[in-house]
């Protein structure tokens, strides 16, 4: 091509005076597209719904991917091999992720197993999961408002850079972990009144001696000696460590997550300080672990709770330390009460070898909606009983019980569904009881072709 015809290959353009607002129509409308809301997109798809996949970020996976967790927590039963808690996207991602060299490692402890993970790895299963399933996808889409008739939402309106976005949905699912569809939309929400619940700045290192890593004993009781010398918030720490890849996901940090925008964005900046302090304080305490290592990765701010729905029902610490066994039970974990409510440390709670606790639908569905369900961190239980049901595991899990709630409720409402039909569609999420075979401690998932 000439270089004229280059210099006239574009066109003068001008915004008008009100742009042209996108519409777009679904069956179902999720919000939120961390692992909650990702499961609920994958699962109503696989009912043969028409979905879109809306979320505030660039980029698909939410805090599972792009916070950098780098671990599936509350997806196993508690004990050195217990089973499987959660079906659903979890088996895929094992599966295909196992596929992997590398990807996910097995770490058995007393009285936790935990799954970490390689979160590239989880970033592209995402990517590639929603769009093998056909799922519509809003990225960088921020709620503007949300219109309701009565008990239903019909619409919501959000803004993108690139021009206005209004969605019309049968049904929606709020994952967006703030409760923001329920709260634009209205509805009465909860905050913790009586603590700050901190969040986490993660990051990862590389180039460590896997060989000298200090053990999480190790770690914190040096924070605790000498945190203040090195400015550190929190005093005790851990790190994600997937063998051979000379690789950390470090947790050391707490950082206030407010809901107020100037605020919750200097937070942001706090957080990113005080993730240097705390490789500063590795770098020299650890010297032959992480003296040489690097900063590979700063995630985006870790939340753990801010804001959640009323639902019909709210989860409390009494039922998650008995075990309350719910009729309209959805989820289920054994996870710890990991309460993280004041700045150098937290709660760490832990429960016995056979102990389970439920997480029911009551819980996900606003009381004052016909619509919506809620999954992930913003469903209804007290500040304790939600520390421990927050976890990637039971999210899942309740990710799909908002997909099938939905499906089941069609144009009805959501709080008077089958609930014998659920019960029977999410058997594997509540009832299944299947151990893990072929684990041996600290085992790390072998490729599926590997001898």
């Amino acid at each position: 091509m000439a270089e004229a015809d280059v210099a006239r290959n574009t066109r003068l353009v001008r915004r008008e005076a009100a742009n042209a607002t996108t519409r777009v129509s679904a069956d179902i409308c999720v919000v939120g597209a961390g692992i909650a809301g990702v499961s609920a997109a994958i699962e109503a798809a696989r009912l043969g719904r028409k979905v879109i996949l809306v979320d505030g970020l660039p980029v698909l996976g939410g805090q599972a991917v792009n916070s950098i967790i780098g671990t599936f927590c509350g997806l196993f039963s508690n004990g050195t091999h217990g089973y499987q808690f959660t079906g659903g996207i979890a088996n895929d991602i094992i599966r295909d992720l196992g596929r992997q060299d590398g990807a996910l490692f097995f770490r058995h402890g007393p009285l936790t197993t935990v799954l970490y993970y390689d979160e590239v790895a989880l970033g592209r299963w995402v990517e590639q999961t929603i769009r093998a399933e056909g799922i519509t996808v809003l990225l960088g889409a921020v709620l503007r408002d949300v219109k309701r008739e009565g008990r239903r939402v019909v619409e919501l309106q959000c803004a993108t850079r690139y021009g206005d976005v209004n969605i019309v949905a049968d049904g929606f699912v709020d994952a967006t972990g703030d409760a923001a569809l329920s709260w634009n939309a209205g509805f009465e929400c909860r905050e913790a009144s009586d603590a700050t619940v901190y969040g986490t700045q993660m990051v990862v290192l590389e180039n460590i001696d896997e060989a000298s890593q200090p053990s999480k004993q190790e770690i914190s009781q040096r924070m605790s000696e000498k945190g203040e010398e090195y400015g550190l918030l929190r005093r005790e720490g851990l790190a994600f460590v997937i063998p051979g890849r000379g690789v950390a996901a470090m947790n050391m940090t707490h950082v206030e997550t407010p809901l107020e925008p100037l605020e919750a964005s200097k937070r942001a900046l706090d957080g990113k300080d005080q993730a240097d302090r705390a490789v500063q304080f590795l770098r020299r305490e650890f010297p032959a672990c992480f003296g040489g290592a690097r900063v590979r990765a700063y995630g985006f701010p870790g939340i753990r709770q801010t804001r959640w729905i009323v639902g019909r029902q709210q989860l409390t610490t009494e039922d998650v330390r008995a075990g309350t066994r719910f009729d309209d039970a959805v989820a289920r974990t054994a996870w710890p009460i990991e309460l993280h409510d004041h700045s150098s440390g937290h709660h760490w709670h832990t429960f016995d070898e056979d102990h389970v606790h439920y997480v029911p639908l009551g819980a996900l569905v606003p009381a004052e909606a016909d619509n919506v369900v809620a999954a992930g961190r913003c469903i209804d239980a007290d500040t304790a009983a939600l520390a421990s049901v927050r976890v990637m595991g039971p999210c899942i899990a309740m990710g799909a019980a908002a997909a099938h709630a939905l499906d089941l409720a069609g144009t009805g409402s959501v709080h008077q569904i089958d609930l014998a039909t659920l019960r029977e569609r999410l058997h594997d999420n509540v009832d299944k009881v299947e151990p893990i075979h072929g684990r041996d401690r600290n085992e790390g998932i072998r490729p599926a072709n590997a001898a």
